[in-house]
């Protein structure tokens, strides 16, 4: 008899220790759903970031101001852009090589395209030169076309940072070369070095891509061919070896910039798209050229593999709730309310994640317009915390715009004079039924 209370005892006790671990597993499985990513990258600094939304996927040290090197001349390729779309100066515009330009391009170890005294080039050849091999000679000639003078550019630079709220900026030269190493053109300055921190960087691209998406036409071209046909013709590789047919390929990588210095190190501001969902990357401070791209795939992989962009309705769909917005002095006292574009949110890859609607009505008065934004839909995570942005605005402006599905007129004073009789009647029917 006491064996076999002894027995069950024993059993109870396998059994108990066997549920509790049970349920530790659980628990553990349960909290390692969307385990905080330790990717243990060899840099000072990184970020990862879905473009449409501003999303930080992870993030290492992302604010500290840095030096970029040549990822400085993704703002330079900014304000070119925005020079031609001002139609300030045009692509098929010849620049004569400057003195500055030239002296640049006999710097030794640094990057560029040897422009020569009495040689004139296009403002494309030249942004081509400095976008693809980080041409730092191409790159202080357009300074100069564009500003007069590579200072001027610099604090067009700088406004321009201020203007993207990139707050751990500051540039004193264009190309991202040490202001104390181009000779007599140096910068008597305390700051040799330009500055951005990884965010920064990633609001630059982001900027960059958005606004003049045709600059990742240039950045993802593999080789560039300079002076084509020429004795002086130059066949040069892009520095972003994770292009097609280089060291480092990676799928869907189609830009951005590179950058070195003996400050620096080797840094990478990346971009790839797959399944239509773009990530763009910094990487700041790894010790080698090729290391720079080794942690920028670990970031790709973890953004690729753990993230997804998923639709949730289509365009001019009703929401569930808020099939209308009421309207101030209309024919009709209300207007119906649709999505203004596709919905999509970011989820998890391997979770079924609920999204609670809310729409946001703007306060609205007749006459409205078919089309006319008149509200915000953000979709909510159910049990999801609060995501972490690129920027402040990116937060705020979540969601999807809603607007109207047909027009609604302004109604006359006499309708308006008879509605308000007919509302302050039923109002003191309403209260007098009420006492």
């Amino acid at each position: 008899m006491k064996r076999k209370t002894w027995t069950h005892r024993l059993t109870g006790l396998f059994l108990s220790v066997a549920v509790f671990t049970t349920a530790m597993g659980g628990a553990a499985t349960k909290a390692d759903a969307a385990p905080a990513a330790d990717l243990q990258l060899a840099a000072k600094s990184a970020i990862l970031l879905e473009a449409s939304t501003g999303k930080i996927l992870y993030s290492m040290n992302p604010d500290a101001p840095l030096p970029p090197a040549s990822m400085s001349k993704m703002m330079a390729e900014y304000l070119v852009q925005e020079a031609v779309k001002q139609k300030k100066i045009s692509w098929d515009e010849k620049v004569p090589v400057s003195e500055y330009a030239f002296y640049v391009a006999k710097i030794s170890d640094t990057s560029g395209v040897y422009l020569n005294a009495g040689e004139s080039f296009s403002v494309r050849e030249l942004y081509n030169a400095m976008a693809v091999v980080s041409a730092n000679d191409a790159t202080v000639l357009l300074a100069e076309r564009i500003a007069g003078s590579e200072a001027n550019f610099v604090q067009m630079m700088n406004k321009k940072a201020a203007e993207f709220g990139m707050k751990n900026t500051s540039f004193v030269t264009s190309s991202g070369l040490p202001a104390n190493e181009l000779g007599p053109y140096s910068v008597k300055t305390d700051q040799v070095e330009n500055l951005m921190s990884a965010r920064d960087s990633a609001i630059l691209a982001r900027n960059l891509i958005r606004d003049f998406p045709e600059a990742l036409e240039v950045s993802k071209i593999p080789r560039l061919t300079f002076r084509p046909g020429s004795k002086n013709e130059l066949k040069m590789a892009n520095n972003n070896w994770m292009l097609p047919d280089l060291n480092n390929y990676y799928q869907g990588v189609d830009g951005l910039k590179t950058g070195y210095t003996e400050a620096a190190k080797n840094c990478f501001t990346g971009t790839a798209v797959r399944d239509n969902m773009r990530l763009i990357t910094v990487v700041m401070g790894a010790d080698t050229k090729s290391k720079r791209f080794v942690e920028t795939k670990k970031l790709f992989d973890y953004g690729f593999s753990n993230f997804k962009l998923t639709k949730q309705m289509d365009k001019n769909a009703p929401v569930k709730g808020f099939e209308t917005a009421p309207v101030k002095n209309g024919v009709e006292l209300s207007v119906p309310a649709v999505t203004g574009s596709e919905v999509k949110v970011l989820t998890k890859i391997g979770t079924e994640a609920k999204f609670t609607p809310t729409v946001t009505f703007q306060d609205l008065n007749a006459p409205i317009q078919t089309g006319q934004v008149i509200g915000k839909l953000v979709l909510k995570e159910e049990g999801a915390g609060n995501s972490d942005y690129l920027q402040p605005e990116d937060a705020a402006k979540a969601g999807v715009d809603v607007v109207a599905s047909q027009d609604v007129e302004e109604a006359s004073w006499i309708r308006l004079f008879f509605r308000s009789i007919i509302q302050f009647f039923s109002n003191l029917f309403s209260s007098g039924t009420g006492k």
